[in-house]
């Protein structure tokens, strides 16, 4: 993998369904012109509003395995019946131009750039994990219910898998229990600058 800018972000966010790192995310990117949320790939159908290319890139199920099998992704998984995955290509180009990469993925995707990271240095310098959750599964189930999206059996299962997904917090370098959104959005730009204020990461300074 050829060398990225010495300061470059790959910020790697997870949450349970209705956690709330889409709207995070959209703040950070927003408040912050040299961040762009990476835009991955999915098999589900658009929900009202989302646009291809821009939200995510709809693929169907043929045309996703065919770039499985051609290796074009970093990382891909299966969730609540659906494919979703990050190109390699994707991310590497934004962080090539200067730019840092907000990228909005499930614990299994995160857990597959971990082991990607490992055996990569250039990647593993650049990463950074966020784990961002409610701080129980009643708030989590309250938010579920108001977004007014699923059934009450889709809700239950995204739930159960909730219930998984939080104890993967411990392999995440950052852990942000969710309070408001501002409050939320305050403390991953307090990771952002400090993560951009570490050593390896700094320009030296004259002497």
């Amino acid at each position: 993998m050829a060398e990225l800018p010495r300061d470059a972000l790959l910020v790697v966010i997870s949450a349970p369904s209705g956690g709330g790192k889409t709207t995070v995310c959209q703040k950070i990117v927003e408040a912050n012109p040299n961040i762009v949320r990476a835009v991955t790939c999915t098999t589900r159908a658009p929900r009202a509003g989302e646009r291809d290319g821009v939200d995510y890139y709809f693929l169907d199920p043929a045309k996703f395995q065919s770039r499985v099998q051609a290796g074009e992704f970093l990382e891909h998984a299966t969730v609540h019946g659906h494919h979703y995955g990050t190109l390699t290509a994707e991310i590497l180009d934004k962080l090539r131009q200067g730019k840092d990469v907000l990228l909005s993925i499930d614990v299994q995707g995160a857990r597959t750039v971990r082991k990607k990271a490992a055996e990569d240095s250039v990647l593993s310098a650049a990463l950074v994990t966020v784990f961002l959750t409610p701080p129980s599964i009643a708030v989590l189930e309250a938010r579920l219910k108001k977004r007014g999206t699923d059934a009450p059996t889709v809700i239950e299962q995204r739930l159960s898998v909730a219930r998984q997904e939080i104890g993967e917090w411990k392999h995440y370098d950052y852990l942000i229990l969710s309070a408001s959104i501002a409050e939320d959005v305050r403390r991953m730009e307090a990771i952002l600058t400090a993560e951009k204020l570490r050593q390896r990461r700094a320009q030296a300074p004259e002497v």
